[in-house]
């Protein structure tokens, strides 16, 4: 397992994340038959190095290398301080020396570029970055496979282009799903994002649309996301995002404007009210549950194709 790393969506051809996502499945089906253990991780210790408060992403990752049969502990922020009490590269290089794997929630994506070049020995896993969050769009689409059966599903993403919408945008032109963003203008995902998910729709068939209406872009989606208009780090621009998102809300009115089978999604810590309402968050509609319960599956299914 070794230098293997997934800090992108894009450190995974299209054929080797369908693997892992097949994988997945098995783990569930697995789990729900009472059996969680295995030894594919023993003797394997990973640190799990955040530098932002987590529920789902830390539970889940600490259970998936212990049903593997690994170790983990924890670094707080005050344990390490990146860049700060010492530098990135010091840190890495120390790291590399005494554990397997890092499993890292950091502010700045420039981080693991830092970890692959001065740790290249050190197995290291994208748990959220200013960038991407690729562990999550892993158990996003085992959710909507999960229900269609296939990948020939259209997702709209509702809100900001932000790290989630930038790796589900990337994931859906890897695997050949169709992606709509609707969003206020100066809210894009990054240039390089889109160009990349662009340059891949081209080989795949994927469909990649950015437009400002929020009903437009529901109109025919199988699947409707939403996430926080403004994520951690960004609590200064709070009021602004909140008034440059006003009408990007899903909620009852917007969902009239979408199939009556389409599904709502939402990776989670919601502000209910903002973003999503709470009458659809808990509606019949939502999978938002359901896709916290995959980021286990996934993460111990990515975990074992990285230590084949």
């Amino acid at each position: 397992m070794r230098g293997r790393y997934y800090i992108s969506v894009l450190d995974l051809g299209k054929e080797e994340t369908l693997e892992v996502l097949e994988i997945a499945r098995h783990y569930k089906i697995e789990r729900k038959a009472g059996k969680r253990k295995s030894d594919i991780l023993k003797g394997k210790i990973w640190a799990i190095l955040f530098e932002k408060p987590s529920l789902r992403t830390r539970v889940t990752f600490e259970v998936a290398v212990r049903e593997l049969g690994g170790e983990t502990f924890y670094l707080s922020p005050n344990d390490v301080g990146l860049g700060k009490r010492e530098p990135v590269k010091d840190v890495a290089r120390n790291l590399e020396r005494w554990i397997d794997g890092v499993f890292a929630r950091v502010f700045d994506h420039k981080v693991f570029q830092e970890f692959r070049d001065y740790a290249p020995n050190l197995s290291v896993i994208n748990a959220l970055s200013d960038l991407e969050h690729p562990c999550q769009a892993l158990a996003d689409f085992q959710t909507m496979i999960e229900i269609t059966g296939d990948l020939g599903f259209h997702l709209a993403f509702i809100g900001d282009g932000n790290n989630v919408a930038n790796s589900l945008m990337l994931m859906s032109a890897l695997l050949g799903s169709d992606f709509t963003i609707a969003c206020p203008e100066g809210y894009e995902p990054p240039k390089e994002i889109v160009e990349k998910a662009l340059e891949m729709a081209k080989r795949t068939g994927s469909q990649i649309n950015i437009v400002r209406d929020p009903k437009s872009a529901v109109s025919r989606a199988d699947f409707i996301y939403t996430d926080v208009w403004a994520s951690m780090g960004q609590e200064t621009e709070a009021e602004i995002r909140r008034k440059a998102f006003q009408g990007y809300q899903v909620n009852e009115e917007l969902l009239k404007f979408a199939p009556e089978h389409a599904k709502v999604m939402h990776c989670l810590p919601a502000h209910r009210g903002e973003e999503i309402t709470d009458e659809v968050i808990e509606s019949e509609r939502s999978l938002v549950f359901v896709q916290a319960e995959n980021r286990l599956h996934t993460i111990k299914a990515l975990l074992s194709f990285l230590s084949q």
